[in-house]
Order: structure tokens, then sequence, then C-alpha cells
């Protein structure tokens, strides 16, 4: 793309009143657009109102800055792209949701990627859930994303914490690709805390956003980019959820895209499984395993298995405490009463198992026993 061709497109974007709907019927009109900015005051008003033949007639006070701004950017690396809708590199599958972005940025190792099938045909799915999930529900998505980015998926997800953030790991320790969509200019990492591991997605994967360089992390951003994150991806696995969380947004987007929910079922007691529950009661697939996801989708069932805990367990010599345990949070006094050990016995029992990994502490007392997938 040329400067004047990106020129046009970022004044597309950045001129008043003309939201993505109106930008695409202008595009479907005049072909391009440069074509856009050609047309007279006359013909605009044909198309619209006064107001937005005004506005697309006069020249957006940033648009200098921001085009100079974004020259530099993709200038500094040649692992970065501006793609607008209807060019080549436009990921095909936001071509089939409603309101795709006009541009997309583009930041990562996956930009130039030599492999086809990595770039454009390797099958997506979003792994997304709480910001603030349980040890388990991270471990869960950790070990999801890692299976199935073993078995050839590509794992897309929103670079925020918790959730996403061990979903984006998972993939990379599974050796597969990842896709973060972010809900700020790609100059920018939200949260701040990501910033390492923004790095090595950009190593490895790649990240995108519909958002000029510079937008801040503005709170309406965020749902917005969900539908981005579904209409990548041939399905949506939510690993831990409450029941306002935006983790549902994206979940809804890609029922209404027509793609998969898949839902992983936690405690009945715990606040951060119900929005999961909540899923598959409406229809959401219930997911043990990781080969669960790859069946229906079908796909080949490669990945080596994550989840649905550990099954050797019962040949532990502690397997009668992890029994007691069960997998809710458990306070010291209701274990004491369950397996019958002194206190000082069941405090070193427990000390000994959160060492090894088998069971976190939780605030307020509380253990709970992890399931090793």
């Amino acid at each position: 793309m040329d400067s004047q061709e990106l020129q046009a497109w970022l004044r597309l974007t950045l001129s008043p009143g003309v939201g993505n709907e109106t930008a695409r019927k202008l595009l479907a009109v005049f072909g391009s657009a440069q074509a856009v900015f050609e047309q007279s005051s006359a013909t605009l008003r044909q198309l619209g109102s006064d107001k937005l033949a005004s506005a697309l007639q006069t020249e957006p006070a940033a648009l200098a800055v921001q085009l100079q701004g974004t020259l530099e950017w993709l200038q500094a690396s040649d692992d970065r792209q501006v793609v607008t809708l209807g060019d080549a590199a436009y990921p095909p599958e936001l071509l089939d949701i409603e309101n795709p972005p006009l541009m997309l940025y583009m930041l990562g190792a996956l930009v130039n990627s030599t492999q086809p099938a990595t770039k454009t045909t390797a099958v997506k799915l979003a792994i997304v859930g709480s910001r603030n999930p349980t040890p388990q529900g991270e471990a869960n998505a950790r070990q999801f994303a890692r299976a199935l980015a073993g078995a050839g998926l590509c794992v897309v997800s929103g670079l925020a914490l918790g959730i996403d953030g061990a979903a984006h790991d998972g993939a990379m320790l599974g050796g597969g690709d990842t896709i973060a969509v972010v809900g700020t200019g790609l100059d920018r990492v939200y949260p701040k805390k990501n910033l390492p591991l923004a790095y090595r997605i950009a190593r490895q994967g790649m990240i995108i956003s519909e958002f000029a360089l510079g937008t801040p992390p503005l709170m309406a951003n965020f749902p917005r980019r969900n539908r981005i994150i579904s209409g990548l991806s041939r399905g949506t696995l939510v690993v831990e959820a409450a029941l306002q969380s935006g983790s549902l947004i994206t979940a809804r987007l890609a029922a209404e895209q027509g793609k998969e929910v898949f839902a992983i079922p936690g405690s009945i007691h715990s606040p951060q499984s119900r929005g999961c529950h909540a899923l598959i009661k409406q229809g959401a697939k219930l997911v043990e395993v990781a080969q669960d996801v790859l069946q229906e989708l079908n796909l080949p069932i490669t990945a080596p298995s994550a989840g649905a805990g550990d099954t050797a367990v019962q040949q532990r010599p502690d397997a009668p405490l992890l029994a007691a345990m069960g997998f809710d949070a458990v306070s010291l006094d209701a274990l004491q009463a369950r397996c019958g050990l002194d206190t000082a016995h069941l405090q070193a029992k427990l000390l000994e198992l959160e060492l090894s990994g088998q069971v976190v502490r939780l605030p307020g007392g509380l253990f709970q026993r992890m399931a090793i997938g």
C-alpha cells in the first residue's frame, strides 16, 4: 500500500460521523477509499446528508500526524503491516461477520510467514475467560491451549490478564501459533503487566488491532474487539467466566456468527463457573478434554490429554487426602473433619502438596486441589 492509499483509508476512518457501515457503502459505490474523496459535494449528498458530504470534504485535523506516525511505524520493521477491507491479505474469515473492520494493523512473526497454512488456513480457536480466574481455571486454559496448539490449531485470544494470557502462553508452550486481538493501538500494550507476553507473541505469533496507532485502552473498545476474536475462529472455548463476564459477549458473537461455542464446567459453588454453566444450558458444547473440541470441529484427534484430571491419583500415597478434598475449595477444619488427621500432620501434608503443585492455598484460609492434565 502506498502512502496516498494509506492516507485515504486513514481519512475515511478518521472522518467524524463516518462509521464502518457508511464507509462500506461508500466503498461499494466508488470502489476505493481514494475514489471517495474524489467525488463532488453534490454526488456525496445524493448518497447521504449534507453533514456527511461536509465531513468527507473536510480533512481531519489529526490526519497528517496519524499518516506520518503510521508510515514511520511500518518502516521500523518488516514484521508490520496494515491491511484494508478488500486486500488480498485481509483475513477471509472476517469478511463474513457483521461489521468487519475497515483496517487491521498487524504485528509479529506471522505477518511475513512463509508457511501459508500457518498464516491463513490453520484452524483457529478462540480461548477466552475471566481476568480473575481461579488457579484451576488458569491451569485449564494453559493446558487446553497447549494441547490444542500441539494438534495444529492456532489459539486466538485478547491479551487480557487471566485466562487470555494463560491461553497465549499455553499455545506457545505447545509449539503452536497464537494471535492476540487487542483493544488499543499496536504501539501500546494493555495491561502493562502483559508486556513481556506481548513481546513473546510478536516473536512467535501475531498481534492484531483495528484501532489506529496511539489509541489508548478505552473501555468501549474491548467489547468491540471481541467480534474479531470470534470472527477469526472456527469456535470459541470459554474456560471460566462469571455471569457478567465480557467472555460471554465473545461467546454470543460466536453463536451469532454460526461458530461453535464450547465451555468447561466447574464447581457449582464457584462464581467463576456460572457463566460457563449458563452457556452449557443454552447449548454450548460441554468440554472435559481437548479431544472434545477436535471431535466437534471434525479434526484429527492427535492432541495429548488436557483436562479431565490425573487418572493416576489412586496410586499415590496421598490419594486419600486428595480424595477427601474433592475439587471445591475447602477449609482446614472441614478437611480435618473429613480425613481425621491431626492438625500438625494435615498441615505438613498440605504443604507438601502445595510445593508439588497439587494443591493451592486460596484467600480466607481455604485450600483447593488442582487437577493435573
